[in-house]
């Protein structure tokens, strides 16, 4: 299989241009990080009106997972080969019809299959949405700006899907599911005038479709393993068979991948310091924050009896946090370079973990909730942007889409592997009045991406003010 390799034009016009193509692609990310919190409130009606026990509900969160991590890094090569302008068109346009199909759903089989199909969708639609940022805005405090507004429409959608959610379930969960849509409709109306048209290179590059087979059917094995041991058993065959999968997989796709000309994953690639080291430390970062997200919204419905729109908006202080400062974190990390933003920001989510051992069934807003979020507030805004900045440090145009794609892998990865560790840890105690055991893992991983991201190296461009 070939395409023609595309180069975009550099941006044009006025300063106004691209800030409506900014705004444009944070939407688009905004549209896809509400998709992956909206839905958790919505659940035991979706449960009640569909008759889906708690298993076949798991799958609803787990199929959009599965499409996501399973195909980022196809949709990173597509958007380097085959146009990054066309492949954020194509991927919004399934992202809006798997919406559609989930709203009127008229059984779990079917809303579990649209979930999946959203989930490809959204593996496509990130690697193009950032690697446009990466090569239409110049290395440095422009770029460190624009990566930071795009985290913010990341964080302000995650945290915004639970409280938008919960008041959407209020009137029916088919609401809460339709959230995207609008979004959805509204960037494909207006991406066509705003993003640059993609130019054929001077030769052919071929598309990778058997690495792509490969290293997706590894990660699908992968996720499937981790998101289903809980309810599997962690040393049951079925566990066991989706781990040993995944591994054969991944060493089939390694060593295709060192054989063909033109590979899909360069193994050269990996040797990037910052690349691998901040997907690492997003990887620990994100199973941290899923972990706790869970924990928290079932201590705060179940313990203190909150309902879904009141614990949406407990999270609120988050967003409001990122909403001052993520944008600034960005631009001083394009600035100074991402390493130490990148770990005090892990520091502090670290701290605010630890505050939340405080929690139990007369904790009150105000004195315990509220310091918390506020300080993963300030953590994810210090953390996030940075380790963005870090991983697409000095990478070349051809491979932004690459690079952006093993980034968030590895975030999906690491959000599925933090979710089911603190529910392996809660299966085998006593219930919510015990899980201090698995908070503590959250605070563990990370603690653990504070030191990878101290890792870091400096970026000689990006240490220079600019």
């Amino acid at each position: 299989m070939t395409a023609a390799a595309p180069r975009l034009q550099p941006p044009t016009g006025t300063g106004a241009a691209s800030t409506r193509l900014l705004v444009l692609l944070c939407g688009a990310h905004f549209m896809d990080a509400i998709d992956l919190s909206d839905v958790t409130v919505a659940l035991p009606d979706v449960g009640t009106d569909l008759a889906m026990g708690p298993g076949a509900l798991a799958w609803v969160v787990s199929a959009y997972l599965l499409g996501y991590g399973g195909f980022l890094l196809l949709g990173g090569r597509a958007a380097d080969v085959l146009g990054r302008r066309r492949v954020f068109l194509a991927s919004v346009a399934v992202f809006a019809v798997g919406t559609l199909v989930a709203t009127f759903a008229p059984s779990g089989g079917v809303l579990i299959a649209s979930r999946f199909v959203k989930g490809v969708a959204a593996g496509f639609l990130a690697p193009a949405a950032l690697s446009l940022i990466t090569t239409l805005w110049p290395e440095g405090e422009r770029r460190g700006r624009a990566i930071g507004a795009y985290a913010l429409a990341g964080a302000v959608g995650f945290v915004g899907g639970l409280v938008l959610g919960g008041l959407a379930t209020e009137v029916s969960w088919r609401l809460a599911f339709a959230l995207p849509l609008p979004i959805a409709l509204a960037v494909l109306l207006l991406a066509p005038r705003l993003i640059p048209a993609d130019t054929p290179a001077e030769r052919r590059q071929p598309l990778d479709a058997l690495g792509a087979l490969l290293v997706t059917g590894a990660f699908c094995a992968l996720v499937l393993g981790l998101t289903q041991a809980p309810s599997w058993g962690w040393t049951s065959g079925a566990t066991l068979a989706a781990g040993a999968g995944s591994l054969l997989l991944l060493t089939a796709f390694l060593g295709h991948e060192a054989r063909t000309a033109e590979p899909l994953l360069p193994l050269d690639f990996l040797r990037r310091r910052s690349t691998v080291t901040s997907s690492l430390a997003i990887a620990l970062l994100w199973a941290a924050y899923t972990g706790f997200a869970f924990l928290a919204t079932l201590g705060l419905q179940r313990e203190l009896g909150w309902s879904p729109l009141m614990t949406g908006l407990a999270f609120a202080p988050i967003g409001l946090v990122n909403g001052l400062l993520a944008t600034t974190a960005g631009r001083l990390a394009g600035r100074w370079g991402p390493r130490w933003f990148a770990t005090a920001g892990a520091v502090v989510l670290t701290a605010g973990y630890l505050l939340f051992l405080r929690f139990d069934g007369s904790s009150t807003f105000l004195a315990v909730v509220l310091p918390v979020m506020l300080a993963l507030g300030l953590g994810i805004s210090l953390s996030f942007a940075p380790l963005n900045l870090a991983a697409l440090s000095e990478v070349p145009a051809e491979r932004a889409g690459l690079a952006a794609s093993l980034f968030n892998t590895a975030m999906q990865i690491g959000g599925a592997v933090g979710l089911a560790a603190v529910t392996a840890v809660l299966a085998a105690g006593t219930g919510l009045a015990s899980s201090a055991p698995a908070l503590l893992t959250v605070v563990v991983a990370s603690a653990a991406s504070a030191a990878a991201a101290a890792a870091l190296g400096r970026p000689a461009r990006a240490a220079q003010p600019g």
